[in-house]
Protein backbone atom coordinates (compact mmCIF):
# COMPACT_ATOMS: atom_id res chain seq x y z
CA UNK A 1 0.00 0.00 0.00
CA UNK A 2 1.19 3.61 -0.92
CA UNK A 3 1.98 6.38 1.48
CA UNK A 4 -1.00 8.18 -0.60
CA UNK A 5 -3.40 5.37 -0.36
CA UNK A 6 -2.68 4.95 3.35
CA UNK A 7 -2.82 8.68 4.27
CA UNK A 8 -6.48 8.47 1.89
CA UNK A 9 -7.67 5.87 4.11
CA UNK A 10 -6.87 7.61 7.60
CA UNK A 11 -8.52 10.56 6.17
CA UNK A 12 -11.69 8.67 5.05
CA UNK A 13 -12.00 7.02 8.46
CA UNK A 14 -11.91 10.80 9.88
CA UNK A 15 -14.85 12.68 10.44
CA UNK A 16 -15.32 16.40 8.38
CA UNK A 17 -14.75 17.95 11.54
CA UNK A 18 -13.30 17.33 14.74
CA UNK A 19 -13.47 19.88 18.16
CA UNK A 20 -10.55 21.75 19.25
CA UNK A 21 -12.05 20.72 23.08
CA UNK A 22 -13.83 17.78 24.40
CA UNK A 23 -17.39 18.28 25.84
CA UNK A 24 -16.83 18.62 29.39
CA UNK A 25 -19.47 16.22 30.91
CA UNK A 26 -20.61 15.64 34.89
CA UNK A 27 -23.49 14.67 36.67
CA UNK A 28 -23.47 17.01 39.26
CA UNK A 29 -23.60 20.52 38.48
CA UNK A 30 -21.84 22.41 35.57
CA UNK A 31 -20.90 25.76 34.11
CA UNK A 32 -19.40 27.68 31.21
CA UNK A 33 -18.27 30.90 31.42
CA UNK A 34 -16.13 33.51 28.88
CA UNK A 35 -12.99 33.31 31.34
CA UNK A 36 -11.97 30.06 33.29
CA UNK A 37 -11.76 32.13 36.78
CA UNK A 38 -15.16 32.84 36.62
CA UNK A 39 -15.84 29.46 35.44
CA UNK A 40 -13.64 28.73 38.84
CA UNK A 41 -14.95 30.76 40.98
CA UNK A 42 -18.55 29.86 39.98
CA UNK A 43 -17.74 25.71 40.17
CA UNK A 44 -16.57 26.71 43.75
CA UNK A 45 -19.77 28.21 45.18
CA UNK A 46 -21.98 25.27 43.53
CA UNK A 47 -18.87 22.64 45.81
CA UNK A 48 -19.60 24.46 48.72
CA UNK A 49 -23.49 24.05 48.37
CA UNK A 50 -24.71 27.41 46.38
CA UNK A 51 -27.01 27.15 44.00
CA UNK A 52 -26.68 28.14 40.29
CA UNK A 53 -28.46 31.61 41.04
CA UNK A 54 -25.37 32.11 43.62
CA UNK A 55 -22.99 30.99 41.12
CA UNK A 56 -23.58 32.58 38.23
CA UNK A 57 -23.75 35.73 39.80
CA UNK A 58 -20.03 34.91 40.96
CA UNK A 59 -18.88 34.26 37.65
CA UNK A 60 -20.77 37.77 36.48
CA UNK A 61 -18.57 39.49 39.14
CA UNK A 62 -15.54 37.84 37.84
CA UNK A 63 -15.78 38.17 34.46
CA UNK A 64 -16.36 42.30 35.70
CA UNK A 65 -12.64 42.29 36.69
CA UNK A 66 -10.64 39.83 34.15
CA UNK A 67 -12.81 41.38 31.22
CA UNK A 68 -13.01 44.54 32.57
CA UNK A 69 -12.10 46.04 29.18
CA UNK A 70 -16.01 44.37 28.19
CA UNK A 71 -17.70 43.74 30.78
CA UNK A 72 -18.14 46.00 34.38
CA UNK A 73 -19.29 45.93 37.74
CA UNK A 74 -21.27 49.63 37.05
CA UNK A 75 -22.61 48.13 33.80
CA UNK A 76 -25.15 46.04 32.01
CA UNK A 77 -26.42 42.20 33.24
CA UNK A 78 -29.64 40.82 31.54
CA UNK A 79 -30.03 37.06 32.60
CA UNK A 80 -32.36 34.50 32.20
CA UNK A 81 -33.35 32.34 35.35
CA UNK A 82 -34.85 28.70 35.09
CA UNK A 83 -35.85 27.02 38.31
CA UNK A 84 -36.29 23.64 38.60
CA UNK A 85 -39.90 22.40 38.86
CA UNK A 86 -41.09 25.59 37.68
CA UNK A 87 -42.13 25.64 34.03
CA UNK A 88 -41.46 29.36 32.87
CA UNK A 89 -38.16 30.91 33.42
CA UNK A 90 -38.08 34.90 34.22
CA UNK A 91 -35.99 37.17 32.95
CA UNK A 92 -34.14 40.61 35.08
CA UNK A 93 -33.47 42.87 32.36
CA UNK A 94 -29.93 44.51 34.08
CA UNK A 95 -30.36 46.91 32.06
CA UNK A 96 -30.30 50.92 32.66
CA UNK A 97 -32.10 53.47 31.93
CA UNK A 98 -31.68 57.08 30.42
CA UNK A 99 -31.14 59.94 32.68
CA UNK A 100 -34.33 62.08 33.29
CA UNK A 101 -32.25 65.10 32.06
CA UNK A 102 -31.53 63.60 28.89
CA UNK A 103 -33.74 64.34 25.58
CA UNK A 104 -33.48 63.89 21.78
CA UNK A 105 -33.10 67.32 21.06
CA UNK A 106 -30.27 68.04 23.15
CA UNK A 107 -28.38 65.73 21.17
CA UNK A 108 -29.70 67.14 17.92
CA UNK A 109 -28.65 70.38 18.63
CA UNK A 110 -25.14 70.00 20.49
CA UNK A 111 -24.07 66.54 18.73
CA UNK A 112 -25.91 66.74 15.25
CA UNK A 113 -28.19 63.47 17.01
CA UNK A 114 -25.06 61.70 17.59
CA UNK A 115 -24.51 59.85 21.39
CA UNK A 116 -20.61 61.16 21.57
CA UNK A 117 -18.46 58.82 23.67
CA UNK A 118 -17.82 60.17 27.15
CA UNK A 119 -20.17 60.63 30.11
CA UNK A 120 -22.63 61.76 27.94
CA UNK A 121 -23.72 58.21 26.51
CA UNK A 122 -24.10 57.37 30.27
CA UNK A 123 -26.77 55.06 31.70
CA UNK A 124 -28.09 54.34 35.29
CA UNK A 125 -25.94 51.49 35.91
CA UNK A 126 -28.01 48.16 36.38
CA UNK A 127 -25.67 45.04 36.73
CA UNK A 128 -25.36 45.65 40.87
CA UNK A 129 -29.19 45.74 40.85
CA UNK A 130 -29.66 42.75 38.54
CA UNK A 131 -27.32 40.81 40.56
CA UNK A 132 -28.29 41.62 43.99
CA UNK A 133 -32.31 40.83 42.61
CA UNK A 134 -31.49 37.68 41.38
CA UNK A 135 -29.85 37.11 45.01
CA UNK A 136 -32.67 38.50 46.27
CA UNK A 137 -35.26 36.32 44.73
CA UNK A 138 -33.05 32.91 43.97
CA UNK A 139 -30.42 32.71 45.58
CA UNK A 140 -29.27 31.13 48.88
CA UNK A 141 -25.80 32.90 49.60
CA UNK A 142 -24.86 36.18 50.94
CA UNK A 143 -22.90 38.54 48.54
CA UNK A 144 -19.45 38.69 50.31
CA UNK A 145 -19.87 35.42 50.00
CA UNK A 146 -20.11 34.72 45.84
CA UNK A 147 -18.36 38.38 45.59
CA UNK A 148 -15.07 37.24 47.64
CA UNK A 149 -13.34 35.73 44.14
CA UNK A 150 -13.90 38.55 42.17
CA UNK A 151 -12.80 41.26 45.18
CA UNK A 152 -9.58 38.82 45.58
CA UNK A 153 -8.88 38.95 41.89
CA UNK A 154 -9.20 42.78 42.01
CA UNK A 155 -7.23 43.21 44.55
CA UNK A 156 -4.75 40.84 44.34
CA UNK A 157 -4.38 40.85 40.86
CA UNK A 158 -4.51 37.58 37.55
CA UNK A 159 -2.07 37.31 35.24
CA UNK A 160 -2.65 39.07 31.58
CA UNK A 161 -3.52 36.44 29.19
CA UNK A 162 -3.22 37.23 25.50
CA UNK A 163 -7.21 38.05 24.44
CA UNK A 164 -7.26 40.78 27.00
CA UNK A 165 -3.51 42.12 26.39
CA UNK A 166 -4.99 41.97 22.39
CA UNK A 167 -8.26 44.05 22.92
CA UNK A 168 -6.59 46.40 24.86
CA UNK A 169 -4.15 47.13 22.56
CA UNK A 170 -7.09 48.05 19.71
CA UNK A 171 -8.52 50.78 21.98
CA UNK A 172 -4.95 51.99 23.61
CA UNK A 173 -5.83 54.98 21.86
CA UNK A 174 -9.43 55.72 23.47
CA UNK A 175 -7.91 54.32 26.71
CA UNK A 176 -5.04 57.46 26.45
CA UNK A 177 -8.14 60.11 26.96
CA UNK A 178 -9.17 59.84 30.07
CA UNK A 179 -6.30 59.68 33.41
CA UNK A 180 -8.39 57.53 35.12
CA UNK A 181 -8.80 54.72 32.26
CA UNK A 182 -4.77 55.42 31.92
CA UNK A 183 -3.85 54.61 35.26
CA UNK A 184 -5.36 50.78 35.24
CA UNK A 185 -5.26 49.77 31.76
CA UNK A 186 -1.98 51.38 30.97
CA UNK A 187 0.03 51.29 33.84
CA UNK A 188 3.30 52.63 32.33
CA UNK A 189 2.51 53.98 29.46
CA UNK A 190 1.25 50.81 27.86
CA UNK A 191 -0.70 47.87 27.67
CA UNK A 192 0.64 45.23 30.17
CA UNK A 193 2.59 42.06 28.26
CA UNK A 194 1.02 38.51 28.60
CA UNK A 195 2.19 37.31 32.01
CA UNK A 196 2.45 40.25 33.60
CA UNK A 197 -0.03 40.62 36.87
CA UNK A 198 -2.36 43.16 36.11
CA UNK A 199 -4.04 44.59 39.60
CA UNK A 200 -7.06 46.87 39.68
CA UNK A 201 -6.74 47.99 43.21
CA UNK A 202 -9.24 50.70 43.03
CA UNK A 203 -11.87 47.93 42.19
CA UNK A 204 -10.31 45.68 44.80
CA UNK A 205 -11.67 48.44 47.24
CA UNK A 206 -15.04 49.30 45.59
CA UNK A 207 -15.78 45.62 46.06
CA UNK A 208 -14.67 45.28 49.48
CA UNK A 209 -16.56 48.26 50.22
CA UNK A 210 -19.78 46.97 48.91
CA UNK A 211 -18.76 43.75 51.32
CA UNK A 212 -18.38 45.56 53.83
CA UNK A 213 -21.43 47.11 53.96
CA UNK A 214 -23.44 43.74 53.82
CA UNK A 215 -21.02 42.38 56.89
CA UNK A 216 -21.99 45.73 58.83
CA UNK A 217 -25.80 45.20 58.32
CA UNK A 218 -25.48 41.80 59.46
CA UNK A 219 -23.84 42.86 62.53
CA UNK A 220 -26.56 44.44 63.52
CA UNK A 221 -28.12 41.11 63.65
CA UNK A 222 -30.03 41.88 60.26
CA UNK A 223 -31.31 39.32 57.60
CA UNK A 224 -29.58 37.88 54.75
CA UNK A 225 -32.20 39.97 52.97
CA UNK A 226 -30.84 43.33 55.11
CA UNK A 227 -27.38 42.67 54.44
CA UNK A 228 -28.36 42.32 50.28
CA UNK A 229 -30.16 45.92 50.31
CA UNK A 230 -26.97 46.90 52.49
CA UNK A 231 -25.17 46.38 49.50
CA UNK A 232 -27.77 48.08 47.16
CA UNK A 233 -27.93 50.86 49.15
CA UNK A 234 -23.98 51.17 48.96
CA UNK A 235 -23.89 51.49 45.64
CA UNK A 236 -27.35 53.15 44.56
CA UNK A 237 -27.44 55.92 47.46
CA UNK A 238 -24.09 56.17 49.21
CA UNK A 239 -20.27 56.52 48.97
CA UNK A 240 -20.15 54.99 45.44
CA UNK A 241 -23.34 56.80 43.85
CA UNK A 242 -21.23 60.01 45.26
CA UNK A 243 -18.38 59.25 43.46
CA UNK A 244 -20.37 58.48 40.19
CA UNK A 245 -22.27 61.57 40.62
CA UNK A 246 -19.16 64.01 41.09
CA UNK A 247 -17.89 62.69 37.82
CA UNK A 248 -20.84 63.17 35.85
CA UNK A 249 -21.53 66.80 37.36
CA UNK A 250 -17.68 67.91 36.45
CA UNK A 251 -18.02 66.63 33.05
CA UNK A 252 -21.11 67.31 32.20
CA UNK A 253 -23.02 64.25 32.38
CA UNK A 254 -26.78 63.58 33.21
CA UNK A 255 -26.97 61.19 35.66
CA UNK A 256 -27.90 62.58 38.99
CA UNK A 257 -28.15 61.10 42.72
CA UNK A 258 -32.48 61.16 42.31
CA UNK A 259 -31.44 59.29 38.86
CA UNK A 260 -29.64 56.10 40.97
CA UNK A 261 -31.99 55.86 44.02
CA UNK A 262 -34.93 55.45 41.92
CA UNK A 263 -33.68 53.01 39.49
CA UNK A 264 -35.28 49.35 40.11
CA UNK A 265 -34.64 46.22 37.38
CA UNK A 266 -37.52 45.18 36.23
CA UNK A 267 -38.13 41.40 35.98
CA UNK A 268 -40.52 39.68 33.35
CA UNK A 269 -41.88 36.08 31.80
CA UNK A 270 -39.44 34.82 29.02
CA UNK A 271 -40.82 35.26 25.54
CA UNK A 272 -40.26 31.77 23.72
CA UNK A 273 -41.01 29.84 20.18
CA UNK A 274 -40.77 26.12 19.48
CA UNK A 275 -38.39 24.28 16.71
CA UNK A 276 -38.25 20.78 16.73
CA UNK A 277 -39.34 19.52 20.31
CA UNK A 278 -37.31 22.03 21.94
CA UNK A 279 -37.95 25.22 23.49
CA UNK A 280 -36.09 28.61 22.81
CA UNK A 281 -36.97 31.39 25.65
CA UNK A 282 -35.47 35.09 24.98
CA UNK A 283 -35.44 38.32 27.18
CA UNK A 284 -38.10 40.86 26.10
CA UNK A 285 -37.80 43.99 23.37
CA UNK A 286 -35.80 46.14 25.16
CA UNK A 287 -32.86 43.72 23.99
CA UNK A 288 -32.30 41.93 20.33
CA UNK A 289 -33.55 39.00 21.97
CA UNK A 290 -36.94 38.18 19.90
CA UNK A 291 -34.67 38.41 16.83
CA UNK A 292 -33.57 35.03 17.59
CA UNK A 293 -37.05 34.04 17.84
CA UNK A 294 -38.22 35.45 14.95
CA UNK A 295 -35.46 34.03 12.89
CA UNK A 296 -36.18 30.39 14.10
CA UNK A 297 -39.97 31.02 13.14
CA UNK A 298 -38.70 32.08 9.59
CA UNK A 299 -36.64 29.22 9.11
CA UNK A 300 -39.16 26.45 10.47
CA UNK A 301 -40.35 26.89 7.27
CA UNK A 302 -37.49 25.42 5.38
CA UNK A 303 -36.02 21.61 5.03
CA UNK A 304 -32.18 22.86 6.59
CA UNK A 305 -31.27 19.12 7.34
CA UNK A 306 -31.86 18.98 3.24
CA UNK A 307 -29.98 21.58 2.49
CA UNK A 308 -27.24 20.10 4.40
CA UNK A 309 -24.90 21.85 7.05
CA UNK A 310 -23.23 25.32 5.72
CA UNK A 311 -23.83 24.42 2.19
CA UNK A 312 -24.78 27.72 -0.08
CA UNK A 313 -28.44 27.54 0.23
CA UNK A 314 -28.54 26.55 4.11
CA UNK A 315 -26.26 30.05 4.81
CA UNK A 316 -28.03 31.73 1.95
CA UNK A 317 -31.55 30.96 3.13
CA UNK A 318 -30.42 31.67 7.38
CA UNK A 319 -28.24 35.02 6.15
CA UNK A 320 -31.56 35.99 4.45
CA UNK A 321 -33.72 35.31 7.49
CA UNK A 322 -31.66 37.03 9.93
CA UNK A 323 -31.41 40.08 7.06
CA UNK A 324 -35.43 40.25 7.06
CA UNK A 325 -35.50 39.81 11.30
CA UNK A 326 -33.04 42.39 11.84
CA UNK A 327 -35.28 44.96 9.40
CA UNK A 328 -37.95 44.86 11.79
CA UNK A 329 -35.59 45.12 15.07
CA UNK A 330 -34.87 48.17 13.17
CA UNK A 331 -38.33 49.08 12.51
CA UNK A 332 -39.76 48.03 15.96
CA UNK A 333 -37.68 46.84 18.50
CA UNK A 334 -36.91 49.45 21.52
CA UNK A 335 -38.15 49.50 25.37
CA UNK A 336 -41.79 48.43 25.13
CA UNK A 337 -42.30 50.95 28.24
CA UNK A 338 -41.83 53.88 25.69
CA UNK A 339 -42.56 52.00 22.01
CA UNK A 340 -45.75 50.08 20.55
CA UNK A 341 -44.24 47.14 19.61
CA UNK A 342 -46.73 44.81 17.82
CA UNK A 343 -44.88 41.85 19.67
CA UNK A 344 -47.83 39.22 19.16
CA UNK A 345 -47.93 39.53 15.36
CA UNK A 346 -43.61 39.83 14.97
CA UNK A 347 -43.59 36.29 16.65
CA UNK A 348 -46.53 34.94 15.40
CA UNK A 349 -46.38 31.75 12.96
CA UNK A 350 -48.15 33.16 10.55
CA UNK A 351 -46.26 36.60 9.93
CA UNK A 352 -42.39 34.57 9.64
CA UNK A 353 -44.89 32.58 7.11
CA UNK A 354 -45.47 36.32 4.83
CA UNK A 355 -42.16 36.87 5.69
CA UNK A 356 -41.14 33.50 4.26
CA UNK A 357 -41.91 34.35 0.92
CA UNK A 358 -39.22 37.62 0.74
CA UNK A 359 -36.27 35.29 0.85
CA UNK A 360 -35.21 34.67 -2.77
CA UNK A 361 -33.25 30.69 -3.16
CA UNK A 362 -31.54 32.52 -6.17
CA UNK A 363 -30.62 36.15 -5.24
CA UNK A 364 -29.75 37.49 -2.22
CA UNK A 365 -30.92 40.85 -0.60
CA UNK A 366 -27.97 43.27 -1.49
CA UNK A 367 -28.92 45.54 1.56
CA UNK A 368 -31.70 45.63 4.07
CA UNK A 369 -34.99 44.29 3.57
CA UNK A 370 -38.40 45.99 4.10
CA UNK A 371 -39.87 45.58 7.54
CA UNK A 372 -43.29 43.07 7.42
CA UNK A 373 -45.57 46.13 8.70
CA UNK A 374 -44.64 48.82 5.99
CA UNK A 375 -43.38 51.09 9.23
CA UNK A 376 -41.06 54.07 8.22
CA UNK A 377 -38.11 53.99 9.93
CA UNK A 378 -34.93 56.67 9.70
CA UNK A 379 -32.90 56.42 6.72
CA UNK A 380 -30.16 53.93 7.15
CA UNK A 381 -26.86 55.33 7.49
CA UNK A 382 -24.42 55.97 4.33
CA UNK A 383 -22.64 52.23 3.06
CA UNK A 384 -19.43 52.16 5.34
CA UNK A 385 -16.09 50.78 3.46
CA UNK A 386 -13.38 48.98 4.94
CA UNK A 387 -12.80 47.00 7.76
CA UNK A 388 -15.80 46.00 10.34
CA UNK A 389 -15.67 47.90 13.63
CA UNK A 390 -12.71 50.34 13.37
CA UNK A 391 -13.32 52.15 16.60
CA UNK A 392 -12.37 49.18 18.27
CA UNK A 393 -14.70 46.25 19.91
CA UNK A 394 -17.29 46.37 21.87
CA UNK A 395 -18.23 43.28 23.76
CA UNK A 396 -19.38 41.25 26.43
CA UNK A 397 -19.27 38.02 27.67
CA UNK A 398 -21.13 35.11 29.02
CA UNK A 399 -22.30 32.70 32.19
CA UNK A 400 -24.40 29.97 31.91
CA UNK A 401 -24.92 27.41 35.00
CA UNK A 402 -27.28 24.44 35.83
CA UNK A 403 -27.15 23.02 38.91
CA UNK A 404 -27.82 20.00 40.72
CA UNK A 405 -31.52 20.47 41.32
CA UNK A 406 -31.76 21.84 37.70
CA UNK A 407 -31.63 25.18 38.29
CA UNK A 408 -29.79 27.20 35.48
CA UNK A 409 -28.86 30.91 34.96
CA UNK A 410 -27.80 32.60 31.62
CA UNK A 411 -26.42 35.76 32.49
CA UNK A 412 -24.49 38.09 29.29
CA UNK A 413 -22.71 40.86 31.48
CA UNK A 414 -20.97 43.62 29.67
CA UNK A 415 -19.92 47.39 29.12
CA UNK A 416 -16.75 48.39 27.93
CA UNK A 417 -14.23 50.66 29.64
CA UNK A 418 -12.68 52.51 25.96
CA UNK A 419 -15.21 54.20 25.64
CA UNK A 420 -16.29 56.22 28.62
CA UNK A 421 -14.37 57.75 31.85
CA UNK A 422 -13.69 55.22 35.19
CA UNK A 423 -14.35 57.22 37.96
CA UNK A 424 -11.82 58.07 39.73
CA UNK A 425 -10.37 55.73 42.61
CA UNK A 426 -13.77 53.69 42.27
CA UNK A 427 -12.49 51.24 39.15
CA UNK A 428 -15.89 51.78 37.65
CA UNK A 429 -17.21 52.33 34.44
CA UNK A 430 -20.83 53.36 34.61
CA UNK A 431 -22.65 52.33 32.03
CA UNK A 432 -22.22 53.53 28.35
CA UNK A 433 -24.97 51.25 27.29
CA UNK A 434 -26.91 54.65 25.82
CA UNK A 435 -24.53 54.06 22.69
CA UNK A 436 -27.25 51.66 21.54
CA UNK A 437 -29.90 54.44 21.00
CA UNK A 438 -30.43 56.91 18.55
CA UNK A 439 -30.99 60.77 18.87
CA UNK A 440 -33.57 60.20 16.04
CA UNK A 441 -36.85 60.81 18.02
CA UNK A 442 -38.29 59.20 15.30
CA UNK A 443 -35.94 56.10 15.63
CA UNK A 444 -38.08 53.21 18.52
CA UNK A 445 -34.35 52.93 20.29
CA UNK A 446 -34.33 56.62 20.09
CA UNK A 447 -32.94 58.84 23.67
CA UNK A 448 -35.80 59.57 25.97
CA UNK A 449 -36.03 60.25 30.01
CA UNK A 450 -36.32 56.87 32.02
CA UNK A 451 -36.03 54.73 28.99
CA UNK A 452 -34.06 52.03 28.00
CA UNK A 453 -31.23 51.83 25.43
CA UNK A 454 -32.22 48.86 22.80
CA UNK A 455 -29.58 46.15 24.29
CA UNK A 456 -27.28 43.68 22.07
CA UNK A 457 -26.75 41.28 25.09
CA UNK A 458 -29.26 39.00 25.41
CA UNK A 459 -29.23 35.37 27.08
CA UNK A 460 -31.34 32.72 26.07
CA UNK A 461 -33.06 29.41 27.89
CA UNK A 462 -33.62 26.02 25.70
CA UNK A 463 -35.81 23.43 27.69
CA UNK A 464 -37.92 20.71 26.22
CA UNK A 465 -41.18 19.35 28.25
CA UNK A 466 -39.19 15.99 29.24
CA UNK A 467 -37.19 18.60 31.19
CA UNK A 468 -33.84 19.11 29.41
CA UNK A 469 -32.53 22.24 30.24
CA UNK A 470 -29.68 24.25 28.54
CA UNK A 471 -28.58 27.84 29.13
CA UNK A 472 -27.07 29.05 26.39
CA UNK A 473 -25.33 32.52 25.36
CA UNK A 474 -22.36 34.86 23.10
CA UNK A 475 -20.77 37.80 23.15
CA UNK A 476 -20.64 39.66 20.05
CA UNK A 477 -22.20 42.57 19.73
CA UNK A 478 -25.04 42.13 16.55
CA UNK A 479 -23.28 38.82 16.48
CA UNK A 480 -24.75 37.47 19.43
CA UNK A 481 -27.97 36.31 18.02
CA UNK A 482 -26.14 34.84 15.18
CA UNK A 483 -23.49 33.03 16.62
CA UNK A 484 -26.45 31.75 18.84
CA UNK A 485 -29.10 30.72 15.91
CA UNK A 486 -26.28 28.84 14.36
CA UNK A 487 -25.43 26.79 17.54
CA UNK A 488 -28.85 26.20 18.00
CA UNK A 489 -29.32 24.56 14.38
CA UNK A 490 -26.43 22.66 14.95
CA UNK A 491 -27.43 20.73 18.11
CA UNK A 492 -31.14 20.64 17.63
CA UNK A 493 -31.27 20.48 13.44
CA UNK A 494 -27.93 18.69 13.04
CA UNK A 495 -27.46 16.68 16.08
CA UNK A 496 -24.34 17.58 16.62
CA UNK A 497 -22.41 17.41 20.30
CA UNK A 498 -22.13 20.49 22.33
CA UNK A 499 -18.74 21.56 21.63
CA UNK A 500 -18.60 20.46 17.97
CA UNK A 501 -21.83 22.50 17.43
CA UNK A 502 -20.10 25.76 19.17
CA UNK A 503 -16.77 25.36 17.20
CA UNK A 504 -18.34 24.34 13.46
CA UNK A 505 -17.84 27.63 11.30
CA UNK A 506 -19.37 30.70 11.74
CA UNK A 507 -20.64 33.05 9.13
CA UNK A 508 -22.51 36.83 10.02
CA UNK A 509 -24.57 39.03 8.40
CA UNK A 510 -23.95 43.06 8.37
CA UNK A 511 -26.68 44.16 6.21
CA UNK A 512 -28.04 46.73 8.84
CA UNK A 513 -27.29 49.23 11.00
CA UNK A 514 -24.80 48.59 13.88
CA UNK A 515 -26.22 48.33 17.11
CA UNK A 516 -23.82 50.97 18.62
CA UNK A 517 -22.96 54.54 17.63
CA UNK A 518 -22.57 55.73 15.11
CA UNK A 519 -24.26 52.86 13.60
CA UNK A 520 -22.10 51.93 10.51
CA UNK A 521 -24.37 49.66 7.55
CA UNK A 522 -22.43 47.05 5.89
CA UNK A 523 -24.77 46.20 3.21
CA UNK A 524 -24.83 42.53 1.91
CA UNK A 525 -21.85 42.14 3.30
CA UNK A 526 -21.47 38.71 4.53
CA UNK A 527 -18.21 37.39 6.42
CA UNK A 528 -17.63 33.72 6.63
CA UNK A 529 -14.89 31.76 8.66
CA UNK A 530 -11.94 30.68 6.47
CA UNK A 531 -12.40 26.70 7.08
CA UNK A 532 -15.54 26.99 4.75
CA UNK A 533 -14.61 25.71 1.08
CA UNK A 534 -13.75 27.87 -1.68
CA UNK A 535 -16.83 26.51 -3.84
CA UNK A 536 -18.95 27.46 -0.58
CA UNK A 537 -17.52 31.18 -0.71
CA UNK A 538 -17.66 31.30 -4.60
CA UNK A 539 -21.74 30.26 -4.54
CA UNK A 540 -22.80 33.02 -2.02
CA UNK A 541 -20.81 35.48 -3.97
CA UNK A 542 -22.93 34.29 -7.24
CA UNK A 543 -26.27 34.72 -5.28
CA UNK A 544 -24.97 38.54 -4.74
CA UNK A 545 -23.58 38.49 -1.05
CA UNK A 546 -20.41 40.61 -0.37
CA UNK A 547 -18.51 37.64 0.99
CA UNK A 548 -15.56 38.41 3.63
CA UNK A 549 -13.27 36.09 4.24
CA UNK A 550 -12.27 35.77 7.90
CA UNK A 551 -10.01 33.53 9.76
CA UNK A 552 -10.74 30.16 10.93
CA UNK A 553 -11.37 31.30 13.85
CA UNK A 554 -12.24 34.54 14.87
CA UNK A 555 -13.57 36.49 18.05
CA UNK A 556 -15.90 38.27 16.05
CA UNK A 557 -17.98 35.68 15.40
CA UNK A 558 -19.04 35.16 18.94
CA UNK A 559 -18.05 33.11 21.55
CA UNK A 560 -20.92 30.92 23.06
CA UNK A 561 -21.04 28.96 26.38
CA UNK A 562 -23.79 26.55 27.51
CA UNK A 563 -24.26 23.85 29.51
CA UNK A 564 -26.75 21.08 29.25
CA UNK A 565 -28.70 18.84 30.99
CA UNK A 566 -30.70 15.82 30.12
CA UNK A 567 -34.23 15.09 31.61
CA UNK A 568 -33.19 12.99 34.46
CA UNK A 569 -30.72 14.83 36.09
CA UNK A 570 -28.04 12.43 35.01
CA UNK A 571 -25.87 13.68 33.02
CA UNK A 572 -24.66 17.70 31.76
CA UNK A 573 -22.36 18.78 29.41
CA UNK A 574 -20.88 21.96 28.85
CA UNK A 575 -18.63 23.73 26.24
CA UNK A 576 -16.56 27.03 25.60
CA UNK A 577 -16.04 28.39 22.34
CA UNK A 578 -12.62 28.63 21.64
CA UNK A 579 -12.39 31.70 19.74
CA UNK A 580 -12.78 33.39 23.12
CA UNK A 581 -10.01 31.19 24.09
CA UNK A 582 -10.08 32.08 27.78
CA UNK A 583 -13.37 30.70 27.56
CA UNK A 584 -13.90 27.54 29.81
CA UNK A 585 -16.16 25.00 31.03
CA UNK A 586 -16.06 22.73 34.18
CA UNK A 587 -18.23 20.15 35.30
CA UNK A 588 -18.29 16.88 37.79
Amino acid sequence: MSIDSVSQSIIAQESAFKAWRPVITGATHAVSTGHYLASEAAFQILERGGNAIDAGVAAGLVLAVVHSDQVNVAGVAPMIIKLAGVDDPITIDGLGTWPKAATCAFYEEHHAGEIPEGVLRTVVPAAPAAYLEALKRYGTLSFGEVATYAARFASEGFFMYPFLCDQLAIVEQKLQRWPSNREIYLPGGKVPEVGELFIQADLGRTLHHMIDQEHAALAEEGSRFDGLQAVHNAFYRGDIMRAIIATQEEHGGFLTAQDMADFQVKTAPALRTDIAGHIVHTCGFWCQGPALIQAINLLSGFDLMAMGHNSVAYIHHVAEALKLTFADREAFYGDPDFVDVPAEILLSQDYAASRRELIRPDTAWPELPPNGLGREIPKMPSTQAGPLNEAGPFDTSIVTVVDRHGNAIAITPSDVASDTMVVPGTGLAPSSRGSQSWGDPKHPSCVAPGKRPRLTPNPVMVTRPDGTVMPIGSPGGDSQVQAVLQVLLNLIIFGMDPQSAVEAPRFITYSHPDSFAPHAAFPGRLCVEGRLPFETLQGLSDLGHEVVVWPERLWRAGGVCLVRRDPHGRKLEASADPRRAAAYALGW
